[in-house]
């Protein structure tokens, strides 16, 4: 197996490459407003540093939010024509579950806590996790200071968590997910039989930009226009 993992869910720009036995390269850049720039470069470096081609690969794992819709669409749009080209399966990882892998693997948690990424409008994206690491509520959006007391009073990793350190009691690294735990679980989870989540856009919310309403249309000959 060899198998390329990215994510472009938060502002972290982060790709590695695993062959199953560990990561054979990574790299992670933290810029909100350059996905688009970052991502094809870094998957370029990541395969030089290795020493490994795009014909090689096996398999590619994206994060999948959840997260704003522009930096999903770069990741997840870039990983499926990626495998179709390469004519490779996509499997979809959850950021948060990515997010909650690396902080059981670095040991900054080892009994339950969530993780947060920002959702703006002040807002996080949020999922609690057990003991083993394993998800067991969300993901979901909400306020910060109007999640439940027994969730904010968890340790708690991630953006969010950092944004909102008055509401969440005890927060730890990291802060952004890396691809290279996102590689780890996914080869984990396919070498276990596990299975992952489709390469599928976790938004949770509405997009920002809304189709107009009430606006006026002009038309050739009718009101406002020209016969």
């Amino acid at each position: 197996m060899l198998l390329l993992a990215f994510d472009t869910a938060t502002p972290a720009v982060t790709v590695a490459l695993h062959d199953d036995s560990g990561v054979l390269a990574d790299s992670t850049r933290v810029d909100a407003r350059r996905q688009g720039e970052l991502l094809a470069p870094g998957i370029v470096d990541v395969l030089r540093a290795a020493g490994r081609t795009r014909a090689e690969l096996t398999d590619i794992a994206v994060g999948v939010g959840p997260g704003p819709y522009t930096g999903l669409r770069v990741g997840i749009v870039t990983a499926l024509a990626l495998g179709d080209a390469l004519g490779v399966p996509v499997h979809g990882v959850c950021t948060l579950d990515a997010l909650a892998y690396a902080a059981r693997r670095d040991g900054t948690v080892t009994g339950p806590f969530v993780a947060a990424t920002d959702a703006r409008r002040k807002e996080v994206y949020w999922a609690r996790y057990d003991e083993a690491g394993a998800r067991v509520e969300g993901p979901a959006v909400d306020r910060a200071g109007e999640l439940a007391e027994e969730v904010r009073g968890l340790p708690a990793v991630g953006a969010g968590a950092a944004l909102y350190a008055s509401e969440f009691g005890d927060v730890r690294l990291p802060e952004h997910p890396d691809a290279a735990a996102l590689a780890a679980f996914a080869v984990e989870r396919l070498v276990g039989g596990g299975g992952l989540l489709a390469a599928e856009p976790l938004y949770l919310r509405r997009p920002d930009a809304q189709v107009p309403v009430g606006y006026k249309v002009v038309t050739p000959g009718g009101p406002g226009g020209r016969a």
